[in-house]
């Protein structure tokens, strides 16, 4: 399995710096982590780490093949449990991370549920949650498709932290072989879920992995909280099996997997942990 780094090692700095860093470390593969549609301030007066939904895919290619880097995925994590709106990152941004990552070559699109932020979102039964993510996740499947790329469901929600709950949102969508599983290590262990359980029931279709370690300061939240953006210690210095996790998927078809730690030197612990556990 191929260990890359997010795209957001130094806060207020742009795309083109997060990329020379990772480079510097020693990385060879890198995700496309943040993105908006459109323009954005923050970009122009150079202080935010996004790329566009909207610019070229040669382009934006271009600048990680100049460091020698390989894209992995493009991350379209969205708000599909509140109503539709054009304020909300939902599916509109999810058909667009689809073309940005096929005009890249790129087969990956990462994605989840997120959580709710409104009385609307928080009130919807179970059933009806599943309802509305498969719904939201219908076309964007069904253009994946069309272009080659493939959906990949984080746990990173109420929903897709738990193994049946995911297993309900493909049903629902009648499992297309194009839905598959980014496992975050991280995520599922706060969201109540054993990562290890989780790795050996969809061992077949985890096609991604997000790596993350949390400490035993995060136990009161277990069950309650539903993802967090990043770990903040070393991988195998928490309490996430990480090295079960890894067992089970070194011979999976997870080619490329991504940390998601923050601070320059938990990032290099963690890429020389997954490299003794076998990674490259």
């Amino acid at each position: 399995m191929k260990v890359g780094c997010f795209a957001l090692i130094d806060p207020f700095s742009l795309i083109d710096h997060q990329l020379d860093r990772i480079a510097e470390m020693g990385f060879k593969y890198a995700d496309i982590t943040d993105n908006h549609p459109g323009g954005l301030l923050g970009r122009e007066f150079g202080f935010s780490a996004t790329i566009s939904l909207d610019d070229n895919p040669g382009d934006v290619k271009k600048m990680f093949d100049d460091r020698g880097l390989t894209v992995t995925s493009v991350c379209a994590h969205a708000n599909l449990l509140d109503a539709s709106s054009p304020a909300r990152y939902g599916n509109n941004e999810l058909f667009k991370a689809i073309r940005l990552a096929a005009g890249m070559g790129v087969q990956d699109v990462i994605t989840t549920e997120g959580d709710p932020k409104t009385d609307w979102g928080h009130n919807l039964s179970d059933s009806e949650r599943v309802f509305v993510v498969a719904e939201k996740l219908h076309e964007p499947i069904r253009l994946a498709k069309a272009l080659g790329v493939r959906i990949l469901l984080e746990p990173h929600g109420i929903l897709t932290d738990s193994i049946d709950g995911i297993q309900a949102v493909m049903e629902r969508l009648g499992k297309p072989d194009n839905l598959g599983v980014n496992l975050d290590t991280g995520n599922s262990w706060l969201g109540g879920a054993d990562p290890v359980e989780m790795a050996k029931t969809f061992k077949d279709i985890i096609w991604h992995v997000h790596w993350k370690d949390m400490d035993a300061s995060w136990e009161e939240k277990r069950g309650t909280m539903y993802g967090c953006g990043m770990a903040l210690i070393p991988l195998g210095e928490g309490v996430v099996d990480v090295t079960g996790v890894y067992d089970v998927l070194k011979d999976s078809n997870a080619e490329y997997s991504t940390l998601e730690i923050a601070g320059e030197e938990a990032v290099a612990k963690s890429y020389e942990f997954l490299k003794q556990l076998g990674a490259e």
